[in-house]
């Protein structure tokens, strides 16, 4: 899992990387314009990459999608720098349209539902979701594990009150869609969009002003 996000405003020219979810204790050390972060066990967080627009380009600001190329060259910086963990390519969807397939009761909270979600291909995942309007054979917007949310929310796979959890089922107001409703509940989306479809922020806010 990759998830990379740049913001020129708020940090200058610097790339954040993260391959695994934060922890409160960090260890990190830097080599140059390279910061690498691991957790307290060891195990690799992510790395910062300072002055990054000389090694990728000019980056949009925002959750930051590298194709194989663009890693490639970050690889080559931290081998550089002596580090020895690299970074792997992920260009797999992150918001995809689902068909909830299975839908119960969460054992432990009288809102949460534990659902099983058709992501298509065959892949499946149990996502726990609290929305008021959520229900059986629903098409609807799955951020996965390794998303990154408008608000800067990222995605890991988790549990909810005991339960496994590997992704969110999505409002307009989550996807920050234009006109979105500013009330809880899900977005369910058209039957004829089929599971396993990238979701597309375009034409779902045509969608939200035409409904």
């Amino acid at each position: 899992m990759l998830i990379s996000s740049y913001n020129h405003a708020a940090l200058g020219d610097v790339l954040i990387t993260f391959v695994a979810e934060d922890t409160d204790a960090q260890v990190s050390e830097k080599r140059g314009d390279l910061v690498q972060i691991k957790d307290a066990k060891g195990q690799l967080l992510g790395y910062n990459f300072f002055n990054v627009s000389s090694t990728l380009g000019q980056l949009a600001d925002g959750q930051v999608f590298l194709d194989q190329q663009q890693v490639a060259k970050l690889n080559e910086l931290i081998q550089a720098a002596g580090f020895a963990e690299e970074l792997t390519a992920d260009d797999a969807p992150k918001f995809v349209i689902g068909v909830v397939s299975e839908f119960a009761a969460h054992p432990d909270s009288d809102h949460l539902h534990v659902t099983q979600v058709d992501l298509g291909n065959g892949r499946s995942e149990q996502i726990v979701c609290g929305a008021p309007n959520a229900a059986l054979s629903q098409h609807v917007v799955a951020a996965l594990p390794g998303a990154m949310m408008p608000d800067g929310k990222m995605i890991w796979p988790g549990a909810l009150r005991g339960v496994d959890s590997y992704g969110m089922l999505c409002s307009a107001r989550e996807l920050a869609l234009p006109n979105a409703p500013q009330k809880r509940g899900i977005l369910v989306l058209p039957d004829s969009i089929p599971a396993g479809t990238p979701f597309d922020f375009a034409k779902a806010a045509k969608f939200l002003a035409n409904a």
